[in-house]
């Protein structure tokens, strides 16, 4: 069975949010026309509580852009963005939201982030996003989402190192591009990994 997965498709990502991503909301239409084609759709959402120890605004001095240690592993630091309950946490207003049957929050533990919609970034907990697909009996999934160089990223490797067989949705993807070529070379390690580049027509 296949599952579609959405990452991160919240307002904070788009050109008019806190961590804008350049034509993010150029998805949400992509998403719409790619949801009645599968019988489960996951959205992960980015769930920061205030003061997450990602943003930089929680270290004097620094920058968004900037890296530091958090919980143990590299951490890019970013703007304050999806705190809990806050209106650019939701949603884009136009994503068809009635149809997405399960939302697996993440990133809720303020020392460690959580990019990947299976696990925070340390890989010591689970967002209980494997055990929903494996009792749906779910052995492949279609994956697009924000952004494609961070979430989306590693939403697919870490769905390669779990077994499921992963397709990419190229054109439901938009990077942050801290480095220019960022979102091209994230694509390009996916491939390399197993994963299936597609166009939203070609699924």
């Amino acid at each position: 069975m296949r599952a579609l997965i959405l990452v991160d498709i919240q307002n904070d990502f788009m050109p008019f949010g806190a961590l804008p991503v350049a034509d993010g909301d150029a998805i949400v239409p992509v998403a719409n026309a790619l949801m009645p084609r599968f019988s489960l759709v996951v959205a992960t959402q980015d769930w920061h509580p205030a003061g997450h120890g990602s943003f930089a605004s929680r270290h004097p001095g620094a920058s968004p852009g900037d890296v530091v240690q958090l919980g143990g592993v590299e951490q890019v630091l970013w703007p304050d963005h999806c705190v809990q309950g806050a209106p650019g946490a939701s949603f884009h207003s136009a994503l068809d939201v009635a149809r997405i049957d399960r939302v697996i929050r993440k990133g809720a533990d303020p020392g460690i982030d959580s990019y990947s919609g299976f696990f925070d970034n340390d890989h010591r907990s689970a967002t209980g996003l494997d055990a929903l697909l494996s009792q749906q009996a779910v052995d492949e999934v279609v994956i697009l989402g924000l952004a494609t160089d961070y979430c989306v990223r590693a939403t697919v490797m870490d769905a390669i190192g779990l077994g499921f067989g992963v397709t990419v949705v190229t054109d439901g993807c938009r990077a942050v591009d801290i480095a220019p070529g960022d979102g091209d070379r994230a694509l390009a390690a996916m491939r390399s990994e197993g994963a299936r580049l597609v166009t939203s027509d070609e699924i």
